[in-house]
């Protein structure tokens, strides 16, 4: 599992504020995780120094993960189309970077749904047939749901509120329920589910849902339990 019913935030006591203060381009290169961890360690460091500790404070990195969708992967666009099945679609047959897709974000949405289901779910080793992207903590939301470190203070069932108008412009919404983890998240990493779409690009723009150029933006947290 890699990130991923969601009991109504008014319910829930814990609630995360966040301040984007800087977002980059997909034009510039891959998220530098050497220099952002840097970065996280050091502000964190100094949250910690102080008389009363962190107090519920936090300086972390938000990125995105979305659901890729089979229709956007096409030779014209760039990706490799080859038609190619893989253990566990019983001889169905889908483009050869839709799949890769699919291995990394661990669901995808299929043009034509297979016994009434309309997702393939790739999870060890194989991939099969699913219904909507679910993880831990329920069935994914869009622009709501998010996904955290299994170990950490951002754990879950927070809530994240993120009043920046820049993140409202990027996705919508201003609220999270951390209800995944995954062992590719990292120390102070939150990951926000921004829905299905066609991939940005070919490479490592597959990584990019096509409607935003988001790609991370560093914020201080606030939790309260």
């Amino acid at each position: 599992m890699r990130r991923r019913r969601i009991a109504p935030w008014l319910h829930c006591p814990c609630v995360l504020g966040i301040v984007f203060i800087s977002l980059l381009s997909p034009a510039c290169a891959e998220i530098p995780w050497p220099e952002v961890g840097q970065r996280l360690a050091s502000e964190n460091e100094r949250l910690a120094r102080r008389p009363g500790g962190h107090g519920g404070e936090y300086f972390i990195v938000c990125t995105l993960y979305y659901t890729p969708k089979e229709s956007g992967f096409t030779f014209e666009r760039g990706f490799d189309a080859t038609r190619m099945t893989r253990p566990g679609l019983h001889g169905h047959t889908y483009p050869r970077d839709f799949l890769r897709s699919v291995k990394k974000e661990g669901y995808g949405r299929i043009t034509t749904p297979v016994n009434g289901r309309s997702y393939i779910h790739y999870n060890g080793g194989s991939y099969s047939f699913a219904g909507p992207p679910s993880g831990g903590g329920g069935t994914l939301v869009a622009r709501f749901s998010a996904a955290a470190r299994l170990l950490g203070p951002l754990h879950r069932g927070l809530i994240l509120e993120t009043p920046a108008a820049e993140v409202q412009r990027v996705f919508g919404s201003t609220r999270w329920k951390i209800i995944d983890t995954g062992g590719g998240l990292r120390r102070w990493q939150i990951d926000c589910y921004y829905g299905e779409d066609q991939p940005l690009g070919p490479g490592r723009l597959m990584a990019r849902p096509r409607s935003t150029t988001f790609e991370y933006a560093y914020s201080t947290a606030r939790l309260s339990r």
